[in-house]
Parts: structure tokens; sequence; C-alpha cells
């Protein structure tokens, strides 16, 4: 009863929670299979996690965008799924579940690309070894695209409001800042591959340009390929020989002012039956009798 309740509360809640959800599992997942295998999460997800080097990229192609679900430490998960529960309804009051998740995926995927882009040209960050996780690129896009879109919208911290557009510079100038003495250059990289997306959508959009459409469209592709076809209630009936050589026998008959005899009489009635109900509906015997009488 509990499970039910539990599936039904999912199913209900909007895109937001539904993410949370999925990122807290697959931490507590990840976390309880480490320790059950008496490894790292991280050689666990290994499949999982974008890697900066291109051969292995090419192999496990799906990372760009699986290592925006995987979080390896409590805090790491805490504060991204902290900022995407406070900025994202914001973009769901004045968007659609669908162009929300656009933004979310297209930012983890831009952030993950300018990671690995960046591990693979700067000399300053070129030869190390490292790989990226975390749903900040994403979360980044969507805090971004939001104060991009509503600048002047206000949000109230603690004793006084704040505009959007002034949080958003302030989230930005501290990763920039943070770049060159972070001992995470890359996951902070990353969060600017997903701020850029994030504001450059957002300008795009207010000028009428959509540039999400062709992935909304994929999604749709992809999703309706899971679904299962529904049968047409509709039935297609066929006529059969014996049905047709009957009526032309009775409308013949009744043209030339036959008296009926017992055997039309009942023919007619299972024609009207037929008519009516369809062939189906007919008994054995009324089929058998049809099918003899169609044969005289």
């Amino acid at each position: 009863m509990a499970a039910n309740n539990l599936t039904y509360q999912f199913k209900t809640a909007n895109i937001v929670i539904k993410l949370i959800v999925i990122n807290a599992i697959l931490f507590l997942s990840a976390t309880l299979a480490s320790w059950v295998f008496k490894t790292s999460p991280g050689a666990l997800m290994s499949w999982f996690v974008l890697p900066v080097d291109l051969g292995n990229l090419i192999i496990q192609f799906w990372s760009v965008l699986t290592y925006s679900f995987l979080h390896f430490d409590f805090w790491h998960i805490f504060w991204n799924m902290l900022v995407l529960y406070w900025f994202g309804p914001y973009v769901l009051n004045l968007f659609t579940e669908k162009r929300f998740l656009t933004i979310y995926l297209l930012g983890a995927i831009c952030g993950g690309l300018l990671f690995v882009f960046s591990y693979n040209v700067f000399p300053v960050l070129s030869g190390s070894l490292a790989y990226l996780i975390g749903a900040s690129a994403a979360v980044r896009a969507i805090m971004i695209f939001i104060a991009a879109y509503t600048p002047n919208a206000e949000v109230r911290i603690i004793f006084f409001n704040v505009k959007l557009w002034q949080i958003g510079l302030f989230v930005v100038l501290s990763d920039l800042i943070q770049i060159p003495t972070s001992g995470n250059a890359g996951g902070l990289i990353a969060h600017m591959g997903g701020a850029i997306f994030g504001y450059f959508y957002a300008i795009q959009l207010k000028r009428g340009n959509d540039i999400g459409a062709w992935f909304e469209k994929l999604m749709d592709g992809l999703a309706n390929m899971f679904k299962p076809k529904k049968k047409s209630p509709l039935k297609t009936v066929h006529k059969s020989k014996t049905y047709a050589k009957s009526t032309k026998r009775s409308t013949t008959s009744a043209k030339k002012g036959y008296t009926k005899t017992p055997n039309q009489q009942q023919i007619d009635a299972i024609l009207d039956k037929i008519s009516k109900s369809g062939y189906d509906s007919l008994t054995k015997e009324e089929k058998d009798f049809l099918f003899k009488a169609g044969k005289e």
C-alpha cells in the first residue's frame, strides 16, 4: 500500500521533484553498492562518468549526459538539489515541463562538452586524468536561464529582496574567480558551460527563436518508441460467401414473388441477425444451417 502511494506521488509530482528524487536514488544506490562491493563509487560507476580522454568518450558517448545524474559526495548533491528546488519553480511558472527538461539536459550536455574541450585544448589542464560528475552544469543552466529571461524578478533572501540578474551575476563571477585557484577547475568550467547555454537560450527565446525545439522533438520521438501501440477498437468484418450467396438467393426470390418456405424464413431471420449483430453472433447451429442452405 505504501509503495503504491509513493509511486502515485512520484507520477503526479512536477519535473523538479522527479529530478531530485532520481538524483537522490542514484546517489544512495551508488553509495550502498560501493559499500557492499568494498570499492569506490567512482570505480563502480566508471562507465557513466564523463572522461576527458576523447577515445574513452567515443566508447561511452552516453556519459556526456549520464554524468549529470551521479553524485558521490553528500554536500555535492545537497547543494545542487537545493538550488534546483529554489529556482526550478520560477521556470515552471512560465514554461512547460518539457521545456524545463530541455534546458536542464542540454545545459548538462553543454557543460560536459566544455569540460572535455578545456582538458584537451588548454595546456594548463591537458594531460590531466579527470572525470566529471554532478548536476551542477544542468542546475546552472536553469538558474541562469530564468535570471536572463526575467532579470528583474525578485527573490526574498532573509531580510531583503534580490533581483534574479544579481544572483546570476554573482554566481557566474564566483565560479570564474575560483577556476585558477580551485582544485575543482573542471567542475567550475562545466558550470560555465551550463550557464552560457542557459543565458543564450533565454536571450534567443526572448527574440522568438526556440533553439531547443529540435531537442523537444527528439525527446518526443524517443518517448513514442517506448509507448505500447494501442489496438484499434474497430474490427473488420468480411462477408462470407455463404452470406453473399444466401442474400442473393433471397433477393432473387423476393423479386420473383416466391412464397417463402420455412427454410427461407429461417434464412431471412439469420440474415437479419447478421445485419444487426454480425456473423460472430450466430450460434453453431445457425452457422451450420446457413452453410448447408448456401449449397442448395
